[in-house]
């Protein structure tokens, strides 16, 4: 059986992350929408003032997934939690519980932290769904998604 190692992304990893992210796009049926650069990556992720934390998943030493998190914050519970942004899995690599340990370091560092909850999207038709319920991952029913995003977010930050 293979090693499954989890480690903290650093900086090098830029162009993996990128890869993961636009193999994960083309999965989910959006390969053209990355717009996303290692340039992207690297500012955001270990510039100044980070806005990501990523997790890399390694089997025998070769990365095979990541987990991408930021912070948020529920005014309910007082205390920020975790939102995954993106996890990936390859698909060879599936079958040995790398993606549950991903998440089990993301919850372990929001135990670490203090924080509340992990959130995470998944999309209807994503058959990971089940393996999210497996987890313990429950699907907020009464909750919808909204975006705003292109000329509908420039116009409302037109308005006075």
């Amino acid at each position: 059986m293979p090693t499954v190692t989890i480690r903290p992304a650093v900086e090098t990893d830029c162009a993996t992350i990128l890869q993961f992210v636009r193999d994960l796009a083309e999965f989910e049926r959006e390969s053209d929408a990355v717009k996303a650069t290692e340039e992207d990556f690297r500012r955001d992720g270990w510039g100044e003032r980070p806005v990501f934390e990523a997790l890399i998943a390694e089997l025998d030493g070769t990365p095979v997934g990541f987990a991408l998190t930021f912070r948020n914050f529920s005014t309910w519970e007082g205390r920020p939690g975790l939102y995954v942004e993106d996890l990936y899995v390859t698909p060879d690599a599936r079958r040995y519980g790398v993606g549950r340990k991903l998440l089990a370091a993301v919850a372990q560092s929001a135990v670490e932290r203090g924080y509340r909850r992990v959130d995470l999207n998944v999309l209807d038709w994503n058959p990971a769904r089940g393996f999210y319920d497996r987890v313990g991952f429950r699907r907020m029913e009464e909750w919808l998604p909204y975006r705003l995003t292109g000329d509908a977010l420039a116009a409302l930050a037109a308005e006075d």
